[in-house]
């Protein structure tokens, strides 16, 4: 099964109204505002959309809003993976049943699973679904590394099509490029390193920043794919402040400011994520009038 979710794919914020709600009128705007500007997807209730603190009712609400609004014009992916293979199960056959495109399976964090439990995790959540899956790999929050060995036995799994890549080691994603089918997609987990693993055979990202820069971003993979590696390193080099600027402090307290900042009404955070401090807003305000984002 090969299944295109495109070059740029944001991980979408989920707005809160004041009294830390979902607003979904919100969500559906952002959702609009972001394929209008050069997101080929959306990850919905990722990391970045605070899934941890997200109930079950609410994260398959999210799913058929955003479906509702842009399904057919992107890419729809569910974030659907925890630490409990049946809750992912679950939740991944209701994100199916609210129309999404695919689905993004986390690690399983904090219960440390051996390669063998990862395998059997994700195998086990895969069979239970038609849609697509792409594994997400983020040792610095989850503790565990999928291995590429790991990564290629799950490639035999036909829905298993494609990979978050945030280890942060080249070597691991040549390793990967190396050792899986020429179809299996290698995706950016690091805005950062977006053009590093372009270079090694990777095909696009799972971004933050490309709720600010999106179209920017797709011009640099466009520019690196067509051959004009030179513009790209241009590209790369001057949104590095953007790149950097959005994890001054942990994912997602920036980007909300950024958005909020901009007019975009996401609202604050759920506990335990806190806002910035003051110093760091006025460097994130900063940073988007040098940039010219506001």
């Amino acid at each position: 099964m090969t299944h295109d979710f495109g070059l740029v794919i944001t991980a979408m914020v989920t707005p809160f109204n004041d009294d830390l709600t979902i607003n979904y009128s919100q969500a559906k705007k952002l959702a609009c505002q972001l394929v209008n500007s050069g997101s080929d997807g959306l990850v919905v209730a990722g990391t970045t959309g605070e899934s941890p603190v997200l109930s079950k009712e609410e994260k398959i609400e999210l799913f058929k809003t955003v479906v509702d609004q842009v399904g057919g014009k992107a890419a729809v992916i569910a974030g659907t993976g925890s630490n409990s293979t049946a809750d992912s199960i679950l939740l991944t056959q209701a994100a199916q049943k609210a129309g999404a495109d695919g689905v993004l399976l986390v690690a399983p964090y904090y219960n440390k699973p051996t390669q063998e439990g990862l395998y059997q995790h994700f195998k086990a959540i895969a069979e239970s679904t038609d849609l697509p899956v792409m594994l997400y790999n983020i040792p610095g929050r989850t503790s565990v590394n999928i291995l590429p060995e790991t990564v290629v036995r799950l490639a035999q799994i036909s829905n298993i099509v494609a990979i978050k890549e945030s280890s942060g080691s080249m070597d691991q994603v040549s390793e990967l490029k190396r050792s899986l089918p020429e179809h299996f997609a290698i995706y950016s987990g690091d805005d950062s390193l977006t053009l590093p693993i372009l270079s090694l055979g990777g095909k696009g990202v799972v971004s933050v920043v490309s709720h600010l820069v999106g179209s920017r971003l797709k011009e640099m993979i466009n520019a690196y794919t067509s051959g004009n590696t030179t513009l790209a390193t241009n590209i790369h080099l001057e949104l590095l402040p953007v790149f950097k600027g959005m994890f001054i402090t942990t994912n997602p307290a920036p980007i909300k400011t950024a958005l909020n900042l901009k007019g975009l009404h996401v609202g604050r955070l759920r506990l335990p994520m806190v806002e910035v401090t003051e110093q760091e807003r006025e460097r994130i305000k900063a940073l988007m009038e040098k940039m010219k984002l506001l």
